[in-house]
C-alpha cells in the first residue's frame, strides 16, 4: 500500500472508469445469467454471482487504498441504475453490501496484501456478505438446509474464482500493458525488485 491513504484525482478517475466499465459488463452478465437460469434453474445465480464482485477486486488491486473496493463496487451499481437496470435503486444497496464484503477482507490485511489468495478471499468476503443480504431479501430461511449449503458453497466458489481469480488475471494483464504505471500496484512491484 502506498504511504498516503488519500486518493489522488487520477486514482479517483480510474475508480470511476472501473465502476462504469464493469457496470456495463454486469448488465450483460445479467442477460447471460437469465438465459442460463432458464435452462439450468435457480442455482445458477450463485454460480454466476462472483462476476458481480469483480469491480471491487480490480479497483482495490490497482489502487491499494482503503475504501477502493467499496467505492468501485458501489459506483458500478450506481452506473447500472443510471443505465436503466430493472433492479432499480435497490441495486445501490446490493453494490454497497458486496463492496463492503470485499473491503472487510482487505481491511483484515490492513490494505497491505494484494496477493492472489487475498484477492480470492476478498471475493469470498463479498460472497458471504452478499449471501447474508440475499438471505434476508429473498427469505432463504424458508429453503431446505441442504439447498442453502449448496447455494452458499457455490457462491463462495464463484466469489473466489470469478471475483478474485478473474480480477487478479485482469489486473495482471493490464499491468503487463504498462497502463498501470505509477499506480500503487506498480510502486509495490518496483519496491520488491
Amino acid at each position: 500500500m502506498t504511504d498516503s491513504n488519500r486518493w489522488t484525482l487520477r486514482e479517483t478517475l480510474v475508480i470511476a472508469v472501473i465502476g462504469a466499465v464493469f457496470a456495463v459488463l454486469y448488465l450483460g452478465w445479467v442477460q447471460l445469467w437469465l438465459i442460463t437460469q432458464a435452462i439450468f434453474g435457480t442455482l445458477t445465480m450463485d454460480v454466476f454471482m462472483g462476476f458481480w464482485f469483480i469491480a471491487s477486486i480490480v479497483g482495490a488491486a490497482i489502487i491499494r487504498k482503503p475504501g477502493v473496493a467499496f467505492a468501485a463496487e458501489f459506483l458500478a451499481a450506481a452506473v447500472q441504475v443510471l443505465l436503466g437496470s430493472p433492479a432499480g435503486l435497490l441495486l445501490l444497496l446490493t453494490g454497497a453490501v458486496q463492496g463492503a464484503g470485499a473491503e472487510v477482507v482487505l481491511a483484515a490485511f490492513r490494505w497491505r496484501n494484494y496477493s492472489l489468495p487475498v484477492l480470492m478471499a476478498s471475493g469470498v468476503g463479498a460472497a458471504v456478505f452478499s449471501f447474508a443480504y440475499t438471505w434476508v431479501r429473498f427469505d432463504y430461511g424458508a429453503l431446505e438446509p441442504s439447498i442453502l449449503v449448496v447455494m452458499f458453497v457455490l457462491r463462495c466458489l464463484s466469489g473466489a474464482l470469478l471475483g478474485g481469480l478473474l480480477g487478479y488475471v485482469i489486473v495482471q494483464a493490464l499491468y503487463r500493458t504498462g497502463a498501470l504505471a505509477g499506480f500503487a500496484i506498480d510502486v509495490d512491484r518496483r519496491r520488491r525488485t
